[in-house]
Order: structure tokens, then C-alpha cells, then sequence
């Protein structure tokens, strides 16, 4: 992989931005306790190092944890509890497919942009952040860190991930949820076109009880195309060609067919607890990170 320069990084994301992200934190709407202890205290009572308060001993309870001061004074056993920390996970699915790499700006660096900084708050507030590319599958992955120190890691593998291939949401969704049965927040940055449709995908996804957030992002140009006249198009994933006359009535027709299938994904997904946003590129990245993910709870 080629070396991360300065202006690349600075690319994703520029460092008075980062400087607004650092007192911000990533929320789950649920709870979840990981398998080791992490940065993020928890309402259940555990065995960490913070004292949270007293109940009765019982027996069969470790004594380590028995308050003999208390015992000295009431002659009564009292167990010490402590505040349980938990790891939360919070994992990004980018789709790299070759249909993400159009736009001015282009959805993959829109997408990869997005990605960068909510990755950068899960870092400083030392979650357990992972990210996987996908195409046909997962083509490439970088899991499970955790810290500031990993960030200028992660914008390397955020540049120098290439779009390619043909977009498999649910077979990247089935690797996924196999590689990552830890619960937590799951990210998935895609325009969402799936030829095999995308209910498939999802369902592996919501299978595994994560907290899903489904983030469309479309260009102008396919919002709105500027196209007229007798031309040949052709898919950029699979080479199909179609020979087409763009008149006013066939591009309305192709807006109507745009919106439906976007209210489906959006309705697919609000039946199912799995939180959607539609965005077109043109949408500054920072508001979207700053004002929609805030007024959805995701961070505060």
C-alpha cells in the first residue's frame, strides 16, 4: 500500500474539524457489555475498580470483595460493589464498489469522509472501532483498534482503499456478521444500488441484533441527470449496455423510479429499528456528521 501523505489525511479530514470531533462521543441506543473490560462505564454492577455501593453477602459470594471495616463495626457482611466498564464496538461496512467511485465529489470519498470522523470520535473515546470495505464480499478490513494514536492508520486505509468490482451487499453482510458476533454500532455507507436487491443483506445484519445505520449517499448527477438525446449507457460494475433516448418524460420516469426505490430501503429499514439517512453529496460531510448524527443520538 502506498505511504499516507499529510495533504491526504488532511483530504478526509482537516484538523480544525477534528478539533470540533474531540469532545464528542459515539451512544448506542442499547447497552453493550464486550467480552473486556473498556473505557465506558456501564449502569450494571460489576467487578471493576470504581465503587458504586453495598448489598448483603450471601453465600457463595468471592470474600475478596466482603467490607471488613463494616463487618469490624456491625458485625454484619457487606459485599463492595463496583461500576462495570464495557466495550462498545463500533464497526463501518464502506462500500467500494466501481459505482462509488462517481460524483463531483465522489460518493466513495463522501462516504470514506463520514467514516473518517465518526471513526476518529469512536477512537477518542477508545471504543473498539472496525472497518471493512466491501465489493463482492469484504476486500479488505482493519478491526478492532482503539486510541487516537490509530488514526493516522486508519485515514491510510481509508486513501488507499480502491474501488472495484461488482457491489454484493449480502454476501458482505453474511461475512461480516460471521467475523464480528460481538454486538454494537454497525455503519454501513452505500449507495445502495444492489441488483440482487438489498433486504437480504440487512436482515443478516439485524440477525445479529446490532445497532444498524444505513447511510445512502447519491451524486447530482444521479439525483438530477444532465443527459439529453440518443446515447448508450453502461453500468459500471457489470459492463451492461442499454441504448436510450433521454427525453423529459423518461427522465421523470427515471426520478419516480429513484425516489420509490429509496422510500422502499427507507421504509425496509424504519419497520426495522435500523436508523436511514438519504443524502446527496453536495450536502457538506460535517453537517451531516455534526447535525444529523447528533439529532439521531448516534453522537453527543
Amino acid at each position: 500500500m502506498p505511504t499516507l501523505t499529510q495533504p491526504q489525511a488532511d483530504a478526509l479530514l482537516d484538523p480544525e474539524f477534528m478539533q470540533k470531533l474531540d469532545q464528542l462521543e459515539l451512544v448506542s441506543r442499547k447497552i453493550f457489555a464486550g467480552k473486556m473490560r473498556g473505557e465506558r462505564r456501564s449502569k450494571r454492577k460489576g467487578e471493576s475498580v470504581e465503587f458504586a455501593d453495598y448489598r448483603n453477602y450471601v453465600v457463595g459470594d468471592d470474600l475478596r470483595f466482603v467490607d471488613w471495616n463494616i463487618f469490624a463495626r456491625l458485625n454484619k457482611l457487606f459485599l463492595k460493589l463496583f461500576l462495570e466498564e464495557e466495550d462498545l464496538h463500533v464497526s463501518f461496512l464502506i462500500d467500494t464498489s466501481k459505482s462509488m467511485d462517481w460524483g463531483h465529489p465522489s460518493k466513495s470519498l463522501y462516504a470514506r469522509r463520514v467514516a473518517a470522523a465518526l471513526g476518529y470520535i469512536g477512537l477518542v473515546n477508545y471504543d473498539r472501532v472496525s472497518f471493512y470495505a466491501y465489493s463482492s464480499g469484504l476486500q479488505y478490513e482493519m478491526t478492532g483498534v482503539r486510541g487516537r494514536r490509530f488514526m493516522f492508520k486508519v485515514l491510510d486505509f481509508l486513501v488507499n482503499t480502491e474501488c472495484d468490482g461488482t457491489s454484493d451487499l449480502s454476501g458482505a453482510c453474511r461475512q461480516f456478521a460471521i467475523r464480528h458476533p460481538q454486538q454494537g454500532i454497525v455503519i454501513v455507507l452505500s449507495d445502495f444500488f444492489e441488483k440482487g436487491g438489498f433486504e437480504t443483506g440487512l436482515r443478516y445484519l439485524l440477525g445479529r441484533k446490532y445497532d444498524i445505520y444505513c447511510i445512502q449517499m447519491l451524486s447530482p448527477e444521479e439525483i438530477d441527470p444532465p443527459l439529453v438525446g440518443d446515447l448508450q449507457l453502461r453500468d459500471v460494475e457489470d459492463a451492461d449496455l442499454a441504448d436510450v433516448t433521454v427525453s423529459r418524460a423518461l427522465l421523470n420516469r427515471y426520478k419516480q423510479n429513484l425516489q420509490g426505490y429509496c422510500a422502499h430501503l427507507k421504509d425496509f429499514c424504519t419497520k426495522r429499528g435500523i436508523s436511514y439517512m438519504f443524502t446527496s453529496t453536495e450536502v457538506p460531510f460535517d453537517q451531516v456528521v455534526l447535525t444529523y448524527f447528533r439529532k439521531r443520538g448516534l453522537i453527543q
